[in-house]
């Protein structure tokens, strides 16, 4: 009993000191020195596809064709995004032009934050879901019920195995 005691400490120190981030990954991931700073910040610039890409949906509440923007109205807050030669616009799944974006109607998609705080669209999908789109979100959404039931099973059976002391 007490040899089985100190197996479970023993293993269970091994973990925690094994899950803990090491000195050096703590540094890597700490605030970066002002040099590496400002080397990311040029490189972000040049290159949105290293950028991470924020969803958003919505209706367009105007829109600047002399500045290529549109404003998505929100609850509390509204979102200026700006469109630009990389962004992709499709309208019922047919690509679209700045002309076809209009207030009022409704869109999605994802926009990347830039490092001046303004917001540039990457894809641009206007008017309500297609049918394609629809059975995309339903199979995935049924994929999703399908992994969490087996995963809910596989607890089930691990635990039911366990030999009980």
């Amino acid at each position: 009993m007490k040899l089985k005691h100190l197996l479970i400490i023993g293993v269970f120190s091994a973990v925690v000191a094994l899950c803990l981030p090491t000195r050096s990954d703590a540094k890597a991931k700490g605030s970066p020195s002002p040099a590496t700073e400002s080397s990311t910040a040029s490189s972000a610039e040049a290159s949105p596809a290293k950028m991470h890409a924020t969803a958003f949906k919505g209706m367009i509440a105007s829109v600047d064709d002399t500045t290529k923007t549109f404003t998505i109205a929100g609850k509390d807050t509204s979102r200026v995004l700006k469109i630009t030669d990389k962004t992709i616009i499709t309208k019922g799944g047919q690509p679209a032009t700045m002309k076809e974006v209009v207030a009022n109607e409704e869109v999605r998609g994802s926009f990347y934050k830039m490092p001046d705080g303004s917001m540039e669209a990457k894809v641009l999908k206007l008017g309500p879901l297609t049918e394609a789109e629809k059975a995309e979100r339903e199979a995935r959404r049924a994929k999703r019920e399908e992994k969490k039931a087996a995963a809910s099973a596989a607890a089930t059976a691990a635990s039911s195995a366990s030999p009980s002391p």
